[in-house]
């Protein structure tokens, strides 16, 4: 096709109603075994607050803290206000959001699957360091190398996801990373519920035990085939075309083909893309790959995962007692995910994130209120009040899992023109990661400073952001991620911002 009949994604038309193909056992097996990069994070998330409240891992790393913990009550919501503690968590984040910048020419250049091999890898390293830490130093080097592999892992798996799915299921097969996700967080809570008894080396167990996802992602990245979008950008067509045929069982698969081939030319014709997704055709991209994840993190829900075993002790819940709660919070969120991914295709992506995103809110302002109400800073929640926090805090969680938890990766992931894709996608993880880190430094020392008003901090934000996306996210439903061009030029607000079609397709013809 000639480059001045491109539109500015490469697609020239819209052939939607046109693709051929059913669901195959060869794509399900490649998006579970895919999907696994997803427990990777998970089971950090879970992991490490559990980690964090067991005494023997205290006292050996944190022995302030530690102290801290078992003899002053004068303040309840500052037990665990220290920045070294906060750093244990959050530096993965750090080294993630950097790594995930270095995996974007790297995805894009050699393949989703070698990313998703580096990111196994890398994690297998940071399991085993921590694991066998003997000293502070060696610990967070341990939590850095994990880093690495969440920001490769993060980069690749959606994409990859994004890309073998078939268009009318790719909703619920791409959630398949954030179901991963949450069955790691609740298998990190049942791992830590058990290892908390094994004193005092039960955190070196939780934390090994890393290295066992990390394990099945790597090799699953050595067997998964290559997306066809990859290996057609790559210049590998016929080998492409295969992959299609053999993923969507059907060898009548032209109008796709032909999607995949027009987006990879102008693709190949990119040669800077994160210089690219800054033009003006591609600003609602670039505006959801900065406020989706953005707003993902600021409901809050990484502050209870990360969290949750502390934030319950501080509430006055016992140690076994706060990690099974958090185990409880855990078991909620995976089976709230498996409820988005039933009913994404069906319903829509923006009536799951604002259906959530309000309910969400009525749970922080509760919490909120019994805390401000019935706990200070010196008593605890009687029983009674402390199984309504928990029954609360379950139904957020529930909220959360059923819309931005799997949506704040979906929806960044599916709506990336080729040629900016995998930029696209390092921007959602870098400032996911970002704002993950900030959260991850600075919640104890939040929860310190305004102790029961934290709920309501996250609250004033998950209303902005349901708002945001009432106003600005059209539906992506049942769109092809080739010709999602042409849902931002029918949107009320984004047909203004972007450019007329002769001035895109004068851009095309100079590209």
């Amino acid at each position: 096709m000639a480059g001045g009949s491109l539109a500015p994604t490469g697609v020239a038309k819209e052939r939607a109603d046109q693709y051929q193909g059913k669901v195959t056992v060869y794509v399900i097996v490649s998006c579970l075994v895919a999907a696994v990069g997803g427990s990777l994070f998970g089971y950090d998330i879970g992991i490490s607050g559990g980690v964090t409240s067991m005494d023997g891992f205290l006292s050996k790393f944190f022995p302030t803290v530690y102290t801290q913990k078992k003899h002053a009550h004068e303040n309840n919501y500052c037990k665990y206000n220290n920045q070294g503690l906060a750093a244990f968590t959050s530096s993965l984040y750090l080294a993630g959001l950097v790594s995930s910048l270095v995996a974007s020419p790297i995805t894009r250049k050699y393949g989703r699957r070698g990313s998703i091999i580096c990111g196994g890898l890398s994690f297998i390293i940071g399991a085993t360091l921590d694991a066998s830490a003997v000293n502070l130093a060696m610990l967070i080097l341990g939590r850095i190398m994990l880093g690495f592999g969440i920001g490769f892992g993060n980069q690749a798996v959606p994409l990859y996801l994004s890309e073998m799915a078939p268009t009318h299921l790719r909703g619920g097969l791409n959630m398949m990373f954030q179901l991963a996700t949450t069955l790691g967080i609740f298998t990190a809570n049942m791992i830590n519920y058990g290892t908390e008894r094994i004193h005092p080396w039960g955190w070196r167990v939780s934390l090994g035990l890393a290295a066992a996802p990390a394990i099945l992602m790597a090799v699953g990245g050595i067997l998964l085939p290559e997306t066809p979008n990859s290996l057609i950008e790559r210049g590998s067509m016929e080998k492409g075309k295969k992959v299609l045929e053999k993923i969507r069982g059907t060898t009548n698969i032209h109008a796709e083909l032909q999607d995949i081939v027009d987006a990879s030319e102008l693709a190949n014709s990119i040669k800077h893309p994160f210089r690219n997704i800054l033009e003006k055709r591609n600003r609602p991209e670039l505006t959801m790959a900065i406020f989706m994840p953005t707003f993902q993190i600021l409901t809050g829900i990484n502050s209870i995962l990360f969290y949750a075993p502390v934030l319950f002790q501080t509430m006055g819940f016992g140690g076994r007692a706060s990690l099974y709660s958090s185990a409880v919070t855990g078991a909620v969120l995976a089976s709230s995910t498996l409820i988005s991914i039933a009913t994404v295709d069906r319903w829509g992506r923006r009536a799951l994130l604002i259906g959530g995103g309000i309910l969400m809110i009525i749970c922080q302002v509760i919490v909120a209120i019994i805390l401000g109400l019935k706990f200070g800073s010196d008593k605890e929640l009687t029983k009674g009040y402390s199984t309504l926090v928990v029954v609360v805090i379950c139904l957020f969680v529930a909220a959360f899992g059923v819309s931005w938890g799997p949506l704040g990766w979906t929806v960044p992931s599916e709506i990336f023109p080729l040629e900016i894709r995998s930029a696209g996608q390092s921007i959602t993880v870098a400032v996911n990661l970002f704002f993950t880190f900030i959260i991850g430094q600075s919640f104890l020392s939040l929860l310190c400073a305004f102790k029961f008003g934290i709920f309501l901090f996250f609250a004033g934000w998950i209303t902005i952001m349901t708002i945001f996306v009432y106003l600005f996210l059209p539906e992506t439903n049942g769109v092809p991620i080739e010709e999602m061009v042409f849902l931002w030029k029918k949107h009320w607000f984004w047909k203004r911002v972007l450019p007329k079609d002769s001035e895109s397709n004068g851009n095309a013809e100079a590209a």
